[in-house]
């Protein structure tokens, strides 16, 4: 059936009935699954995994396999999700690609579980990043799809937390077996189950007519300029700054615990320190969600994320204790969860429109991707030849600080 003229599809009218907490329930935990079975092998599984291929090598290993990977996720992540804003299927726009992402991705974490060589790394890793994209491109988008902007922070909040959730799962799942084959196992298992939910209650609306494709059209719509829409090009940048000094602070975290404050046990301090992280990002995103949406504010809850994540640079930079990497763990989860639940509502407010929100969304996803690519390459040669640890936390806490100061250049949110 195609719409009359002058009227919106369905699909692409904007929200205006407040969803269902069981609705938002089947969203983050389809969620949690992907970050379960991305950070789970990022945290634990990869690093133990290098350090068996390649002992003496393990950080340029493990820097290889997650930088090509994030690779991957730069353009899959907003491919797939300009795919899902065309898919006509009778089950909605997003559903398909839900379904597909957790099967392709738990094919991606099978290859890892057997793989002894470093092209079976990059083999597995690349799928989970391919398939993982597809998902979260469509589970990301139904947040614009269904959820009026005055719910947004409060939804928001529990939907950006779900990676912090997943990081907890998946990081358990991990220390949960002697063998890292067994935990990737197990995140596969995760994954699939974790999409049953969002399958069986999306609600998903029918596209009912397919925008005309025209090659150089589809193509040209993944640059959005930021002369035409400014808001949208800072928006992205501040996100591209928050991930960098995320991605320098956590991703060597497991050598850091084990090389620099010379804990016994990596695995177990990992799983305590993400505890105790997810404890305090879940305070405080769904707190400060809730709060932007009554004040219909959300950049000033952002600028006073970055000083705080940068708080927690310094005192892991300063003080290499296990006491000051608990006390760093409280402060980052904190000043994480602020930016994680209002970020993600300001960015909803600023897509260019309502017939590309999965692409969109896609490209702002290149800001949380990017920076995994990039700091393996930043971090590596600071860890073991530019300073150590101190100057990594430290550049990433000046990173943070900054990309909190940018985000008041954005004008059409307050």
């Amino acid at each position: 059936m195609i719409p009359e003229p002058g009227v919106v599809p369905s699909a692409l009218a904007e929200p205006t009935v407040r969803v269902r907490p069981g609705w938002t329930a089947a969203v983050v935990l389809a969620n949690v699954g992907v970050f379960a079975a991305w950070l789970g092998p990022i945290q634990v599984l990869l690093a133990k995994q290098s350090e068996s291929v390649a002992p003496g090598n393990k950080e340029f290993v493990f820097g290889l396999v997650t930088g090509v990977g994030a690779a991957v996720s730069v353009f899959a992540n907003p491919a797939f999700g300009a795919i899902s804003d065309r898919t006509t299927s009778r089950f909605g726009r997003r559903v398909p690609w839900v379904v597909a992402g957790a099967v392709g991705g738990a094919v991606g974490l099978g290859i890892l579980a057997g793989a002894h060589l470093i092209a079976l790394m990059l083999l597995g890793w690349c799928l989970m990043q391919l398939f993982g994209n597809a998902l979260l491109a469509a589970a990301t988008a139904v947040v614009p799809d269904r959820v009026p902007v005055l719910q947004r922070g409060g939804v928001g909040g529990w939907v950006a937390i779900s990676q912090v959730l997943g990081a907890l799962v998946g990081t358990a799942l991990a220390a949960a077996f002697d063998s890292y084959a067994l935990g990737y196992a197990a995140c596969a298992a995760f994954l699939l189950l974790s999409v049953v939910p969002y399958v069986l209650r999306s609600h998903d609306v029918q596209l009912v007519e397919r925008p005309t494709f025209v090659l150089r059209d589809f193509l040209r719509g993944f640059w959005i300029s930021p002369r035409r829409y400014p808001d949208f090009g800072w928006a992205w940048l501040t996100r591209f700054l928050f991930n960098v000094g995320n991605a320098l602070g956590t991703l060597y975290l497991f050598y850091y615990l084990q090389d620099k404050v010379g804990v016994d046990d990596p695995d177990t301090a990992v799983l305590i320190l993400t505890a105790i992280y997810s404890v305090c990002v879940l305070t405080t995103a769904i707190t400060c969600g809730r709060w932007s949406d009554r004040s219909e504010r959300r950049k000033v809850f952002v600028t006073a994320s970055g000083w705080v994540m940068a708080v927690a640079g310094v005192v892991l930079a300063v003080w290499p204790t296990w006491a000051g990497a608990i006390l760093g763990a409280i402060i980052l989860g904190m000043g994480f969860g602020v930016y994680l639940a209002v970020d993600f509502a300001l960015l909803t407010q600023v897509l260019p429109s309502a017939q590309d929100r999965a692409k969109d969304l896609g490209v702002i996803n290149i800001a949380n991707s990017l920076p995994q690519v990039l700091a393996p390459a930043i971090a590596a040669p600071i860890v073991k030849h530019l300073g150590g640890y101190p100057v990594l936390y430290l550049l990433a806490s000046a990173v943070t600080v900054l990309a909190g100061v940018l985000v008041t250049r954005i004008r059409s949110v307050n």
